[in-house]
Protein backbone atom coordinates (compact mmCIF):
# COMPACT_ATOMS: atom_id res chain seq x y z
CA UNK A 1 0.00 0.00 0.00
CA UNK A 2 1.54 3.41 -0.60
CA UNK A 3 0.42 7.02 0.86
CA UNK A 4 1.53 9.79 -0.38
CA UNK A 5 0.37 13.49 0.79
CA UNK A 6 1.04 16.89 -0.37
CA UNK A 7 0.31 20.02 1.37
CA UNK A 8 -2.36 22.54 -0.31
CA UNK A 9 -2.79 25.15 1.84
CA UNK A 10 0.07 27.54 1.46
CA UNK A 11 2.32 29.09 -1.31
CA UNK A 12 4.85 25.81 -0.31
CA UNK A 13 5.12 22.67 -1.44
CA UNK A 14 6.02 20.39 1.08
CA UNK A 15 8.57 17.75 -0.15
CA UNK A 16 6.33 14.33 -0.49
CA UNK A 17 7.36 11.56 1.22
CA UNK A 18 5.98 7.98 -0.38
CA UNK A 19 5.79 4.61 2.10
CA UNK A 20 5.40 1.04 1.58
CA UNK A 21 3.82 -0.07 4.80
CA UNK A 22 3.75 -3.99 3.28
CA UNK A 23 7.30 -3.94 3.52
CA UNK A 24 9.84 -3.95 6.51
CA UNK A 25 11.80 -1.02 4.90
CA UNK A 26 10.90 2.07 5.01
CA UNK A 27 12.27 4.94 3.49
CA UNK A 28 12.64 7.60 6.45
CA UNK A 29 13.72 11.26 6.00
CA UNK A 30 13.87 12.93 9.46
CA UNK A 31 12.82 10.38 12.02
CA UNK A 32 14.21 10.68 15.18
CA UNK A 33 15.34 7.34 17.17
CA UNK A 34 13.38 8.96 20.34
CA UNK A 35 9.93 10.16 20.37
CA UNK A 36 8.41 13.32 20.30
CA UNK A 37 6.36 14.34 23.18
CA UNK A 38 2.90 14.99 21.80
CA UNK A 39 0.87 18.17 23.05
CA UNK A 40 -2.09 17.83 24.74
CA UNK A 41 -4.62 17.42 21.75
CA UNK A 42 -2.83 14.78 20.65
CA UNK A 43 -3.37 12.42 23.06
CA UNK A 44 -6.74 11.06 22.57
CA UNK A 45 -8.31 13.82 24.64
CA UNK A 46 -11.81 15.14 23.85
CA UNK A 47 -11.71 19.17 23.40
CA UNK A 48 -13.76 21.90 22.02
CA UNK A 49 -13.10 24.00 19.28
CA UNK A 50 -11.47 27.30 20.17
CA UNK A 51 -11.77 30.73 18.76
CA UNK A 52 -9.22 30.24 16.05
CA UNK A 53 -11.08 27.07 15.13
CA UNK A 54 -14.30 28.60 14.66
CA UNK A 55 -12.71 31.32 12.81
CA UNK A 56 -10.45 29.18 10.51
CA UNK A 57 -12.60 25.96 10.23
CA UNK A 58 -16.09 25.95 7.02
CA UNK A 59 -18.86 25.11 9.69
CA UNK A 60 -19.93 22.15 7.74
CA UNK A 61 -16.24 20.41 7.66
CA UNK A 62 -16.08 21.00 11.72
CA UNK A 63 -18.81 18.57 12.13
CA UNK A 64 -17.74 16.10 9.84
CA UNK A 65 -14.47 16.03 12.22
CA UNK A 66 -16.26 15.71 15.03
CA UNK A 67 -19.13 13.24 13.84
CA UNK A 68 -15.81 11.05 12.15
CA UNK A 69 -13.83 10.43 15.39
CA UNK A 70 -16.76 8.67 16.29
CA UNK A 71 -15.02 5.48 14.44
CA UNK A 72 -11.64 5.88 16.27
CA UNK A 73 -12.65 5.52 20.16
CA UNK A 74 -9.97 8.29 22.17
CA UNK A 75 -8.88 10.26 18.84
CA UNK A 76 -9.21 14.26 19.13
CA UNK A 77 -11.32 15.85 16.18
CA UNK A 78 -8.80 18.26 16.06
CA UNK A 79 -5.95 15.92 15.18
CA UNK A 80 -8.41 15.24 11.79
CA UNK A 81 -8.79 18.94 11.92
CA UNK A 82 -4.91 19.77 11.84
CA UNK A 83 -4.36 17.32 8.84
CA UNK A 84 -7.49 18.66 6.77
CA UNK A 85 -6.05 22.54 7.18
CA UNK A 86 -2.25 21.25 6.62
CA UNK A 87 -3.22 19.23 3.81
CA UNK A 88 -5.95 21.88 1.74
CA UNK A 89 -7.09 24.22 4.11
CA UNK A 90 -10.02 22.26 4.68
CA UNK A 91 -10.91 21.81 1.13
CA UNK A 92 -10.83 25.55 -0.09
CA UNK A 93 -7.10 25.09 -1.47
CA UNK A 94 -7.34 25.90 -5.73
CA UNK A 95 -4.48 23.56 -6.48
CA UNK A 96 -4.51 20.38 -8.46
CA UNK A 97 -5.80 17.21 -6.81
CA UNK A 98 -8.04 19.08 -4.30
CA UNK A 99 -11.26 19.32 -5.82
CA UNK A 100 -10.44 17.19 -8.71
CA UNK A 101 -7.89 15.47 -10.32
CA UNK A 102 -4.79 14.44 -8.89
CA UNK A 103 -1.11 16.64 -7.80
CA UNK A 104 1.65 15.78 -9.03
CA UNK A 105 2.57 12.68 -5.93
CA UNK A 106 -1.18 11.04 -7.38
CA UNK A 107 -2.61 11.97 -4.36
CA UNK A 108 -6.41 13.81 -4.08
CA UNK A 109 -9.01 15.26 -2.36
CA UNK A 110 -9.45 17.32 1.16
CA UNK A 111 -7.44 15.00 3.22
CA UNK A 112 -5.07 13.90 -0.10
CA UNK A 113 -5.24 10.14 -0.39
CA UNK A 114 -3.68 8.33 -2.72
CA UNK A 115 -6.30 6.05 -4.53
CA UNK A 116 -4.58 2.96 -3.49
CA UNK A 117 -4.62 3.84 -0.31
CA UNK A 118 -8.17 5.06 -0.09
CA UNK A 119 -9.44 2.48 -1.77
CA UNK A 120 -8.37 -0.20 0.57
CA UNK A 121 -9.68 2.17 3.37
CA UNK A 122 -13.23 1.89 2.62
CA UNK A 123 -12.69 -1.81 1.20
CA UNK A 124 -12.81 -2.84 5.05
CA UNK A 125 -14.31 -0.24 6.86
CA UNK A 126 -17.66 1.24 6.32
CA UNK A 127 -18.32 4.64 4.68
CA UNK A 128 -21.55 6.49 6.84
CA UNK A 129 -24.26 7.95 5.40
CA UNK A 130 -23.57 11.16 3.71
CA UNK A 131 -21.03 10.43 1.40
CA UNK A 132 -20.84 9.50 -2.26
CA UNK A 133 -22.01 5.87 -3.37
CA UNK A 134 -19.19 4.32 -4.30
CA UNK A 135 -17.49 6.14 -1.69
CA UNK A 136 -14.76 8.72 -3.10
CA UNK A 137 -11.85 10.39 -1.62
CA UNK A 138 -12.80 13.47 -3.53
CA UNK A 139 -16.12 13.66 -1.20
CA UNK A 140 -15.58 15.24 2.19
CA UNK A 141 -17.47 13.13 4.53
CA UNK A 142 -16.10 9.90 2.89
CA UNK A 143 -12.38 11.29 3.08
CA UNK A 144 -12.53 12.84 6.98
CA UNK A 145 -14.13 9.31 7.87
CA UNK A 146 -11.51 7.37 6.30
CA UNK A 147 -8.69 9.48 7.30
CA UNK A 148 -9.86 8.58 10.79
CA UNK A 149 -10.20 4.81 10.26
CA UNK A 150 -6.28 5.27 8.43
CA UNK A 151 -4.85 7.20 11.98
CA UNK A 152 -6.60 4.45 13.96
CA UNK A 153 -5.58 1.58 12.39
CA UNK A 154 -2.01 3.28 12.24
CA UNK A 155 -1.77 3.48 16.57
CA UNK A 156 -4.24 6.31 17.11
CA UNK A 157 -5.04 6.95 19.76
CA UNK A 158 -2.86 4.89 21.96
CA UNK A 159 0.45 5.99 19.70
CA UNK A 160 -0.67 9.46 18.02
CA UNK A 161 3.18 10.55 17.35
CA UNK A 162 3.16 6.76 15.18
CA UNK A 163 -0.15 7.39 13.74
CA UNK A 164 0.44 11.10 12.42
CA UNK A 165 3.88 9.72 11.22
CA UNK A 166 2.37 7.28 9.21
CA UNK A 167 -0.26 9.19 7.99
CA UNK A 168 3.11 11.11 6.55
CA UNK A 169 6.63 9.78 7.03
CA UNK A 170 8.06 12.99 8.71
CA UNK A 171 8.92 14.67 11.91
CA UNK A 172 8.04 18.10 10.91
CA UNK A 173 4.63 17.06 9.66
CA UNK A 174 3.82 15.69 12.74
CA UNK A 175 5.20 18.50 14.70
CA UNK A 176 3.06 20.84 12.65
CA UNK A 177 -0.50 18.19 12.85
CA UNK A 178 0.01 18.34 16.37
CA UNK A 179 0.72 22.10 17.11
CA UNK A 180 -1.96 23.11 14.55
CA UNK A 181 -4.81 20.69 17.08
CA UNK A 182 -3.19 22.52 20.27
CA UNK A 183 -4.50 25.40 18.65
CA UNK A 184 -7.85 24.35 17.57
CA UNK A 185 -8.95 22.56 20.68
CA UNK A 186 -9.52 23.87 23.61
CA UNK A 187 -10.03 21.39 26.98
CA UNK A 188 -13.46 20.63 26.85
CA UNK A 189 -15.72 22.06 30.46
CA UNK A 190 -17.21 19.24 32.14
CA UNK A 191 -21.29 18.99 31.52
CA UNK A 192 -21.29 21.73 28.80
CA UNK A 193 -24.84 22.25 28.75
CA UNK A 194 -26.36 25.54 28.35
CA UNK A 195 -29.80 26.88 29.55
CA UNK A 196 -32.20 25.54 31.74
CA UNK A 197 -33.87 22.75 29.85
CA UNK A 198 -37.07 23.73 31.81
CA UNK A 199 -40.11 25.75 29.84
CA UNK A 200 -40.53 27.60 33.73
CA UNK A 201 -36.95 28.89 33.33
CA UNK A 202 -36.00 29.38 29.70
CA UNK A 203 -32.33 30.70 29.20
CA UNK A 204 -31.08 32.00 26.13
CA UNK A 205 -28.75 34.88 25.22
CA UNK A 206 -30.64 35.23 22.02
CA UNK A 207 -34.18 37.05 22.51
CA UNK A 208 -35.41 35.68 19.16
CA UNK A 209 -34.51 32.02 20.60
CA UNK A 210 -36.21 33.02 23.96
CA UNK A 211 -39.75 33.57 21.66
CA UNK A 212 -38.78 30.55 20.06
CA UNK A 213 -38.80 28.25 22.61
CA UNK A 214 -41.67 30.28 24.73
CA UNK A 215 -43.41 29.05 21.21
CA UNK A 216 -43.05 25.56 21.15
CA UNK A 217 -43.22 25.65 24.59
CA UNK A 218 -46.83 26.89 24.86
CA UNK A 219 -47.73 23.69 22.65
CA UNK A 220 -46.71 21.46 25.27
CA UNK A 221 -49.49 18.82 25.97
CA UNK A 222 -51.22 19.12 21.80
CA UNK A 223 -51.40 16.10 20.20
CA UNK A 224 -49.25 14.12 17.66
CA UNK A 225 -50.82 14.75 13.96
CA UNK A 226 -48.77 13.29 11.35
CA UNK A 227 -48.61 16.70 8.60
CA UNK A 228 -50.13 18.98 11.64
CA UNK A 229 -49.51 22.67 11.61
CA UNK A 230 -51.53 23.56 15.08
CA UNK A 231 -54.80 23.73 16.62
CA UNK A 232 -56.58 24.03 13.08
CA UNK A 233 -55.12 20.31 12.03
CA UNK A 234 -55.61 19.17 16.37
CA UNK A 235 -52.01 19.32 16.89
CA UNK A 236 -48.25 19.39 15.32
CA UNK A 237 -46.14 16.96 14.05
CA UNK A 238 -41.89 17.92 14.36
CA UNK A 239 -41.48 19.78 11.84
CA UNK A 240 -44.52 21.85 12.21
CA UNK A 241 -43.65 22.58 15.22
CA UNK A 242 -40.32 23.65 14.50
CA UNK A 243 -41.53 25.90 11.72
CA UNK A 244 -44.17 27.61 13.11
CA UNK A 245 -41.84 27.71 16.56
CA UNK A 246 -39.51 30.22 14.21
CA UNK A 247 -41.96 31.99 12.43
CA UNK A 248 -42.70 33.58 15.95
CA UNK A 249 -39.83 35.11 15.93
CA UNK A 250 -40.23 36.04 12.25
CA UNK A 251 -38.00 33.10 10.44
CA UNK A 252 -39.08 31.28 8.06
CA UNK A 253 -38.11 28.01 7.75
CA UNK A 254 -39.03 24.93 5.26
CA UNK A 255 -42.20 22.43 6.20
CA UNK A 256 -39.97 19.35 6.40
CA UNK A 257 -37.10 18.43 8.75
CA UNK A 258 -34.88 17.37 5.49
CA UNK A 259 -34.96 20.87 4.14
CA UNK A 260 -34.66 22.43 7.63
CA UNK A 261 -31.40 20.52 8.24
CA UNK A 262 -30.16 21.96 4.77
CA UNK A 263 -31.51 25.20 5.33
CA UNK A 264 -30.07 26.24 8.26
CA UNK A 265 -25.97 25.92 9.58
CA UNK A 266 -24.53 23.02 11.11
CA UNK A 267 -23.42 23.22 14.43
CA UNK A 268 -21.04 20.65 16.51
CA UNK A 269 -23.31 18.68 18.87
CA UNK A 270 -20.83 20.06 22.13
CA UNK A 271 -21.73 23.70 20.72
CA UNK A 272 -25.53 23.17 21.08
CA UNK A 273 -27.29 26.29 22.13
CA UNK A 274 -31.30 26.95 23.47
CA UNK A 275 -32.55 27.50 19.58
CA UNK A 276 -31.03 24.99 17.92
CA UNK A 277 -32.47 22.06 15.98
CA UNK A 278 -31.38 18.66 16.75
CA UNK A 279 -32.08 16.31 14.02
CA UNK A 280 -32.38 12.48 13.40
CA UNK A 281 -32.78 9.61 10.87
CA UNK A 282 -29.96 9.37 8.01
CA UNK A 283 -28.60 11.73 5.23
CA UNK A 284 -31.27 10.21 2.85
CA UNK A 285 -33.90 9.96 5.24
CA UNK A 286 -34.31 12.55 8.43
CA UNK A 287 -37.08 11.83 9.87
CA UNK A 288 -37.43 13.63 13.15
CA UNK A 289 -36.25 17.13 14.17
CA UNK A 290 -36.73 19.09 17.44
CA UNK A 291 -35.81 22.19 19.45
CA UNK A 292 -32.99 22.36 21.64
CA UNK A 293 -34.00 23.91 25.12
CA UNK A 294 -30.93 23.33 26.81
CA UNK A 295 -29.82 21.07 29.76
CA UNK A 296 -29.84 18.39 27.48
CA UNK A 297 -33.61 18.63 26.51
CA UNK A 298 -35.66 19.73 23.92
CA UNK A 299 -39.26 19.77 22.94
CA UNK A 300 -40.59 17.91 20.19
CA UNK A 301 -43.96 16.39 18.85
CA UNK A 302 -42.33 13.14 19.13
CA UNK A 303 -44.90 10.47 17.14
CA UNK A 304 -48.24 8.65 17.56
CA UNK A 305 -49.69 8.63 20.51
CA UNK A 306 -47.32 11.16 22.47
CA UNK A 307 -47.87 14.53 22.95
CA UNK A 308 -45.86 17.84 22.65
CA UNK A 309 -43.36 17.29 25.09
CA UNK A 310 -39.76 18.09 26.89
CA UNK A 311 -37.65 15.17 26.80
CA UNK A 312 -33.99 13.95 26.70
CA UNK A 313 -32.58 15.03 22.87
CA UNK A 314 -29.91 12.14 23.49
CA UNK A 315 -31.35 8.29 24.23
CA UNK A 316 -29.84 4.77 23.06
CA UNK A 317 -30.64 4.05 19.09
CA UNK A 318 -31.59 7.44 18.83
CA UNK A 319 -29.93 7.45 15.09
CA UNK A 320 -28.99 11.37 16.18
CA UNK A 321 -27.62 12.84 12.83
CA UNK A 322 -26.58 16.44 14.01
CA UNK A 323 -27.65 20.20 14.96
CA UNK A 324 -28.33 23.23 13.14
CA UNK A 325 -28.33 27.04 14.24
CA UNK A 326 -31.55 28.37 12.09
CA UNK A 327 -30.76 31.74 14.44
CA UNK A 328 -27.01 32.53 13.05
CA UNK A 329 -28.71 34.70 10.70
CA UNK A 330 -29.86 38.29 11.66
CA UNK A 331 -32.92 38.58 10.78
CA UNK A 332 -34.06 40.76 7.53
CA UNK A 333 -34.91 44.46 8.35
CA UNK A 334 -38.69 43.61 7.13
CA UNK A 335 -38.57 41.08 10.50
CA UNK A 336 -38.71 37.92 8.32
CA UNK A 337 -35.76 35.72 7.27
CA UNK A 338 -36.02 33.22 4.36
CA UNK A 339 -34.39 29.94 5.15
Amino acid sequence: MLKALAAGCSAVVFTVVVIASVVTTVVVFDHNTGPLTPPSAGGGSTSVPSPEAITDIPSDMLVLYQRAVSVCPGLDWSVLAAIGKIETDHGRAQLPGVAAGENFAGAGGPMQFLAPTFDQVVSRRPMPPGGASPPSRYNPSDAVHAAAYYLCDSGAPSDMYAAIWTYNNADWYVRKVLDQADRYGTPAPPQHRPGSGDCADIRAADPAAITVIGFACDQLGMDYVWGGNGPADGGWDCSGLTKAAFAAAGITLPRVAHDQYHATTPVPEDQLQPGDLVFYGTAANLHHVGLYVGAGKMVNAPTFGQPVQVAPYRWEGDQYFGATRPLSHPASPGGSQQL
